[in-house]
């Protein structure tokens, strides 16, 4: 096994018990904004590419990285501490739908580099700004049967899910990833299997970068959609000792208060986050989405005053406005306290 190397991110452990941290929010949303066409997904270098591509947002890191920089901007002069790369669906798996597989290592490591350099750019010796390594959940699951009438079907392998996984971890770090995000977790299954592949490459390069594990509740049971309630998720991978452990996107701030309750109360000596999305979608409202900025960080606010959250910030349908008012509400309030036992804070803040 080679030495440890610490990275960067080894400061966040301090900062999160010192103050709330602001994570970004919807990268989907923002470019959505820019209504672009098929021919702007495909920029000139895959101008004659046989398949539809409109709507492969990880591809924009490739061919137009001018909006993805300009979205990580927004984030940051928003507020925000950590920035999410543009690599949600860039596995093989996720590329597949696209015929764009190969390219899955290309578009990490280009969205790793555009998240760095921007965050590179607003950082301050008194507010450094993080890259976060998006892994997100593929749209395969390896629990569930993709066939109503064959329960024991599945359409993804846990080999299959780990070497994609492999794939992307390495790209982020070489391009410049601090903390390693999984989320938007459904499926435990597919988590444990990105995490076997982070460990892997952990003691395959001796580099060691932090993890957030942020899985979505999806409906009123409490549940993941592989069953588990949250309890029961974070004890399925608390094995990782990740920095934070956490819940994101769900049916907006209001409907996952109970939630985050209970994972803090599950897990008292690691950081939570929350990243919840703007709640339903509603085209009468000017954002599409129930929530406002306003309503948002309201919500929030009462998740931090009640001392639940070290990590907060917005997942689908929030924008730089909601990070802004969130970041303002909870600036003067105080990080939830935990136990010694964190990523770093123990046996693993010093090397051996």
């Amino acid at each position: 096994m080679k030495p440890v190397n610490y990275t960067r991110a080894q400061a966040l452990p301090a900062l999160l018990k010192h103050r709330i941290a602001i994570l970004d929010g919807a990268m989907g949303t923002m470019i959505q904004r820019f209504k672009l066409t098929e021919a702007q997904y495909r920029g000139e270098r895959f101008r004659d590419f046989p398949k539809d591509v409109k709507g492969n947002n990880e591809l924009l890191s490739l061919t137009r990285p001018d909006i993805i920089r300009d979205i990580h901007e927004a984030y940051l002069a928003a507020g925000a501490d950590l920035v999410e790369t543009n690599t949600f669906g860039a596995t093989t798996i996720a590329q597949a739908d696209y015929d764009m597989a190969h390219l899955a290592r290309e578009m990490n490591l280009a969205s790793a580099r555009l998240a760095r350099e921007a965050c590179d750019k607003f950082s301050t010796p008194d507010k450094p700004r993080f890259v976060a390594g998006a892994l997100g959940p593929t749209p395969k699951t390896a629990s569930i049967s993709p066939d109503v009438n064959d329960p024991a079907a599945r359409n993804v392998t846990f080999e299959q899910l780990r070497a994609a996984y492999y794939e992307q971890v390495e790209a982020l770090v070489e391009g410049g990833a601090d903390v390693l995000l999984i989320e938007t977790i459904f499926d435990t299954l597919n988590a444990k299997a990105a995490l076997f592949a982070i460990d892997e490459y952990f003691e395959k390069s001796g580099e060691r970068l932090p993890l957030i594990i942020s899985g979505t509740v999806t409906d009123a049971s409490g549940r993941i959609l592989s069953g588990q309630t949250v309890t029961a998720f974070w004890h399925s991978v608390r094995h990782a000792r990740p920095l934070a452990i956490g819940l994101n996107c769900a049916l907006g701030a209001a409907l996952m208060r109970p939630y985050i309750q209970e994972l803090a109360r599950a897990a008292p000596d690691t950081f939570i986050s929350c990243y919840p999305n703007a709640g339903l979608p509603n085209p009468m409202s000017d954002t599409g989405f129930d929530e406002t900025p306003e309503v948002t960080s309201r919500l929030i606010r009462e998740f931090a005053a009640e001392g639940l959250v070290n990590i907060v910030g917005g997942c689908c349908g929030t924008t730089p406005e909601h990070i802004e008012a969130i970041h303002n509400v909870v600036a003067p309030l105080a990080a939830r306290s935990v136990r010694q036992g964190v990523f770093y804070a123990e046996k693993e803040s010093e090397p051996a």
